[in-house]
């Protein structure tokens, strides 16, 4: 695995991700939704395993799902899991912050 710095710090990723609002990063070329939940990041592919619809137009509940915005469908953030359908799961993405900056690992 390689760890990608994609901010200078924990603070800059905080600026820049609101939380229950996914973002769109790319990184090496993969598309990769980024959110935060409960004070936590978590990184998952951007791309629903349903239909292909971009996860970063969709919401983020109250569990901690990501919700498509095309067909609804849910997915845990955590561990990338479908909630309530029969879709492959997520590719999930970990994440690290030190006083080297805040990184995605692929």
């Amino acid at each position: 695995m390689e760890w990608i710095k994609i901010f200078p710090n924990e603070a800059a990723a905080r600026a820049n991700i609101q939380e229950h609002v996914p973002r769109l990063i790319i990184v090496r070329g993969q598309r990769i939704c980024l959110s935060l939940h409960e004070g936590k990041f978590f990184a998952v592919q951007d791309t629903c395993t349903h239909n292909g619809e971009s996860l970063s137009k969709g919401q983020i509940n109250y569990r901690g799902e990501i919700i498509c915005p095309f067909h609804g469908f849910r997915f845990d953030l955590n561990g990338g899991m479908a909630c309530d359908s029969q879709s492959r799961d997520l590719t999930t993405y970990p994440i690290k912050s030190d006083d080297n900056g805040f990184f995605i690992g692929l």
